[in-house]
């Protein structure tokens, strides 16, 4: 994985400090765990709320967890001034979400000035044993000095 060196000194406190803004994310009980410029890592407890007919995590959970690690994998190489948008996402489901918790790891593939390229995996751990069950690509483009903050 390639090392990036992040625009803003801030950028782990300004990402943690956007997560913490998602209200989706508190809803489903998400949990920003690990920060690195480039890099973001969720994880998410299993509830049955969660889940789908067969109690697997539902595609759409694991869909929003792969958006969102890859969405923040991004976002810690914005400027103190930008902000973050998915334009184009693709979600590969390849095994049931299963475990006691899932994790996205997401990363970014490539930075650009405009467009970011990243890829997200989404594992099931149940017993501290991972199995992947989602994968996903996507494509983000930077909104350049454009508030991170809700529109006004």
């Amino acid at each position: 994985m390639a090392e990036f060196t992040p625009r803003n000194p801030g950028f782990a406190e300004r990402t943690r400090s956007s997560f913490a803004r998602q209200g989706f994310m508190s809803y489903l009980g998400a949990e920003l765990t690990a920060l690195t410029p480039g890099a973001c890592e969720i994880r998410l407890p299993y509830r049955d709320e969660l889940s789908q007919q067969h109690r697997y995590f539902h595609g759409g959970v694991i869909g929003t967890l792969a958006d969102n690690a890859g969405g923040y994998a991004a976002f810690t190489l914005m400027g103190k001034d930008d902000s973050i948008l998915t334009v184009e996402f693709k979600l590969n489901i390849v095994a049931p979400g299963e475990g006691e918790f899932l994790v996205a790891r997401g990363h970014v593939v490539r930075a650009g000035r405009t467009l970011s390229v990243c890829r997200s995996d989404v594992f099931g751990v149940d017993g501290g044993v991972e199995t992947l069950c989602g994968t996903a690509q996507m494509t983000l483009m930077r909104l350049a000095d454009r508030s991170d903050g809700p529109a006004d």
